[in-house]
């Protein structure tokens, strides 16, 4: 399955955070969004889901396997996420209910799609927690948010958007609030699971260090627009645009500083 993305406009109170907007994920393929705070990425994730503010409006085109997003019935949109389209946000801690346990929030998603019983859902969410290297996860699925660590917290969100094993992942800045080696392991993991699903990932970060990791094709945004979108090897060795050339210093002074990245 495949995502297109054409000609995107996303207005709240009559100014456009995104304005037309175009790029595509083929089926298997790690694409990067990448731009400064406010450069309109994860209004474009928000906007693919349906997830939008409610003073936000969306037009142009999402199509998923050639079906239509923009104008999806709620209901239809709801069948989608978890199941063919998961997503992962920034901060797990406001992610995840903090008054339930994180194997009820993993089995919650299975129950919905697959119509499992309460029994095989909280079986199948110890498996998850495995799956996404969670320690002793017959124990921790019993345990709630607060109890996790960051990092920890952040592999539940992960387990929680792939139970249903969707075609596509959102990843929106998954790993900004962690610590550069945790980092590093969450960016390993996404990497694992996509290739052991054969699942298509759109990746959102400000940090072209990051991209470089995990995404091969990069879609650059500022203010709104795409400013360039090439493979994340040009953008590393022959940036186009001014805004790519900076994320690029950023990105090598980040590299280069000690307990950076590489």
């Amino acid at each position: 399955m495949s995502l297109a993305v054409e000609g995107l406009v996303v207005e709240i109170d009559g100014r456009r955070v995104v304005d037309g907007v175009s790029f595509a994920v083929p089926d298997g393929a790690r694409v990067g969004i990448i731009g400064e705070s406010g450069s309109g990425k994860s209004m474009t994730a928000l906007a693919i889901l349906g997830l939008l503010p409610a003073a936000a409006t969306a037009s142009g085109s999402i199509r998923w396997n050639g079906r239509e997003l923009i104008g999806l019935p709620d209901r239809e949109l709801a069948g989608l996420r978890g199941d063919d389209i998961g997503i992962v946000f920034q901060e797990p801690r406001t992610a995840l209910n903090p008054i339930r346990t994180v194997g009820r929030q993993i089995a919650e998603s299975v129950r919905i799609h697959e119509r499992l019983s309460r029994r095989d859902a909280a079986a199948r969410a110890v498996d998850e927690a495995r799956r996404v290297a969670l320690p002793d996860p017959d124990r921790i699925v019993a345990r709630y948010p607060h109890q996790l660590s960051g990092g920890q917290r952040q592999r539940v969100a992960i387990a929680m958007a792939l139970a249903c094993r969707p075609r596509l992942l959102l990843a929106d800045e998954p790993t900004t609030a962690l610590d550069v080696t945790i980092q590093a392991e969450i960016l390993e993991l996404l990497l694992s699971l996509a290739e052991d699903d054969g699942m298509s990932l759109v990746f959102i970060t400000h940090d072209l260090a990051v991209l470089s990791q995990i995404a091969t094709h990069g879609v650059v945004l500022e203010a709104g627009r795409v400013v360039e979108d090439a493979p994340v090897s040009t953008l590393l060795t022959a940036p186009a645009s001014p805004v790519t050339q900076g994320l690029l210093r950023d990105a090598t002074a980040t590299l280069w500083r000690p307990g950076g990245i590489a």
